[in-house]
């Protein structure tokens, strides 16, 4: 994965994020209405939600917002029902596709995922035909310049909250989880005063794809933006090295 920066990735996404960080919230929210519906509204009760919670901190959404997500999906019984799906694919030159979306109208959803592929030179695949080359996996980053903490202790913290794995990057240090402990070590960092960039379970490519034609950049490009511009998309992971 040589020069490939994650945090890189991730500050592009941040900065397109803070200038629609209402759709970022909304769509954070529907995650916790249907964590809710699925597990109750403890956190301590339900992984899920607990998970979601430290994404949305990790987006800065505000506790007073997380709070009344909580209150209002627990108490509306007449709440939209979200279904959750999933979608794989190839983009251009054997880049690998997944899209995970929460949508009151599969077929609206299908169509518009379809479109976003086929608008970049891409194809649809079955389930399964790209998924494998992933890991699921609890990420968090934290941003050099707003950690004053030593790396071996910033380690040492991550690792006894049950981490896998640690390494320092050129702008950034990447804390990776199994899925079923991301929150709690995301609590352990915070508790310790570490500020983080990302905290979320996400999938993570085994291998990265190198594209060297300029076509193929903008239609990957066009590709991975229809996608995270569409309302019923909450997530889209690639193996692309951008």
């Amino acid at each position: 994965m040589s020069g490939h920066s994650k945090f890189a990735n991730i500050k592009h996404k941040k900065e397109k994020n803070d200038s629609a960080k209402g759709k970022i919230f909304t769509k954070i929210g529907r995650e916790i209405a249907v964590a809710v519906k699925e597990g109750g509204p403890d956190p301590n009760q339900n992984s899920k939600l607990k998970d979601i919670i430290a994404k949305a901190k990790a987006n800065n959404m505000p506790n007073d917002t997380i709070e009344r997500s909580i209150k209002k999906a627990a108490g509306d019984g007449n709440a939209v029902n979200y279904e959750f799906v999933s979608y794989e694919g190839y983009g251009p030159g054997g880049t690998a596709i997944i899209v995970d979306g929460l949508t009151d109208n599969k077929n609206r959803t299908a169509s518009n995922v379809r479109n976003a592929f086929t608008k970049g030179n891409g194809s649809v695949g079955t389930q399964g035909c790209v998924s494998f080359m992933f890991d699921k996996k609890g990420q968090i980053i934290v941003d050099k310049e707003e950690c004053s903490m030593d790396a071996d202790d910033l380690m040492m913290i991550a690792l006894d909250a049950g981490a896998e794995d640690f390494s320092e990057e050129e702008d950034s240090y990447e804390i990776i989880t199994d899925p079923e402990v991301c929150s709690t070590v995301s609590e352990a960092l915070t508790a310790n005063g570490v500020a983080l960039a990302q905290a979320e379970v996400t999938m993570i490519p085994q291998t990265y794809v190198e594209l060297t034609d300029e076509n193929d950049i903008k239609n990957i490009q066009k590709t991975l933006d229809l996608l995270e511009d569409d309302d019923d998309v909450q997530a889209v992971y690639h193996n692309w090295a951008e």
